[in-house]
């Protein structure tokens, strides 16, 4: 499926700072940046016709993992250089990337990243969707910059340029919704603002990820487990979306530690009932109402339960199952809830082992890794449990990860 080797690329995108010239109130990462411009995807694609969801997934993807390789290259400067020696910088990124990805769906995910590297016409009008997110959640991160930084003499012409490149989007519904600052810029906030809820609050950590960081790490675990197991277009796009979205409702409930979330006789579901309620309150009246069942679907909603994780299918009505491997077709609408809960598990872990490979070793993530491992398991032939001994003696062998800057 995946190995640790990418996992540390996708990773080492939540210790690339941006913004780093200028002053900030909260550290901006990459790693942040690309989960909110995920989410904005989502949202802008639902009002436009003849997108491909799995398309969009990839070309995300790869535009991730190339903004990794290239983040020492100021932005202004990497599109100059792309315009005089695209097929030479692409060749690099790929370069360092192939060991870490060509054993990923037979060598089917390498070709299709080199063809979308080599072809700029292909998954064209998932790419200006993905443009149209990325420029959005650069301004959200700019709105956080310009409130520390007025004294700058430059600031205010970087506010005119930022300001100024919205119309080149105003073609797509979703750009101008939230440009006007309608109910889905409420949506965009509140997904941006997951970003200052750091995961294991109780412990210091490196590098820090945020909940809303870790929710991509997962979405991501999950494509690659929907790839291995030859999941169908709708249940891979169904995987990757319930991931992305699956702590959206920390944004209202912050992030309650899983150790004193079921420790405490009924806590798990009178905060799952608490959730419901603020789903209902906060979350669906600002999500355009021809999506409020297919969302309810990604959040997990059935019948006032919450539950994202769990195996389930859509066709006529919710039906909660054993083996979503009976129910491989688009018309089912499927979701591996137990693997996307597995991916969950995986992501934790890796987040408490790559901070002790850096040295930061509390007693909090050594006894989480303990108690993550004990629930990592096999399903349907993908063994998270082997992945997480593979990514805990990668990590123990090579150290530390390289901190990278960015500033756009």
């Amino acid at each position: 499926m995946i190995n640790p080797k990418i996992i540390d690329s996708i990773f080492s995108s939540a210790s690339i700072q941006r913004w780093n010239d200028y002053p900030r109130m909260v550290e901006l990462v990459e790693l942040d940046k690309q989960a909110h411009k995920f989410i904005i995807a989502y949202f802008i694609a639902k009002f436009e016709k003849d997108v491909n969801y799995t398309h969009l997934i990839e070309a995300g993807i790869y535009e991730f993992l190339r903004r990794v390789v290239v983040t020492d290259i100021r932005p202004d400067v990497f599109r100059n250089a792309l315009q005089k020696k695209a097929k030479e910088i692409n060749a690099w990124v790929i370069a360092n990337l192939k060991t870490s990805i060509e054993g990923i769906d037979n060598g089917n995910f390498l070709q299709k990243f080199e063809d979308y590297l080599s072809n700029p016409n292909m998954y064209k009008k998932e790419r200006f969707i993905l443009k149209a997110a990325s420029y959005l959640s650069t301004r959200w991160e700019f709105l956080i910059v310009y409130q520390t930084s007025a004294f700058l003499s430059d600031i205010d012409d970087v506010k005119k340029s930022v300001e100024e490149e919205i119309e080149d989007y105003y073609e797509l519904i979703g750009v101008r919704k939230i440009a006007l600052n309608k109910k889905l810029a409420k949506i965009v906030d509140l997904s941006g603002r997951l970003r200052f809820q750091k995961r294991w609050a109780q412990t210091p950590r490196v590098p820090e990820t945020s909940v809303l960081g870790h929710m991509l790490t997962v979405a991501i675990f999950s494509y690659f487990y929907s790839l291995e197991v030859n999941a169908c277009d709708k249940r891979l796009q169904n995987n990757f979306f319930v991931s992305l979205f699956h702590d959206l409702p920390e944004a209202l409930t912050r992030d309650i530690i899983t150790p004193v979330k079921y420790s405490v006789d009924d806590l798990s579901e009178i905060i799952a009932e608490y959730e419901i309620k603020k789903i209902n309150e906060e979350i669906l009246p600002n999500v355009p109402e021809f999506m409020h069942d297919e969302f309810r679907y990604i959040l997990g909603l059935n019948k006032n339960k919450k539950d994202e994780f769990q195996n389930r299918i859509n066709e006529d009505e919710i039906k909660v199952i054993d083996d979503v491997s009976k129910y491989n077709m688009d018309k089912y609408n499927a979701i591996d809830g137990a693997a996307l809960k597995q991916c969950d598990k995986l992501s934790a872990f890796v987040e408490a082992s790559l901070s002790i490979s850096h040295g930061i070793k509390s007693k909090e993530l050594v006894n989480g890794k303990k108690l993550i491992m004990k629930g990592l398991k096999e399903i349907q032939g993908i063994n998270f449990l082997d992945i997480a001994k593979q990514i805990d003696e990668e990590f123990c062998t090579t150290g530390q990860t390289q901190v990278r800057m960015d500033f756009d």
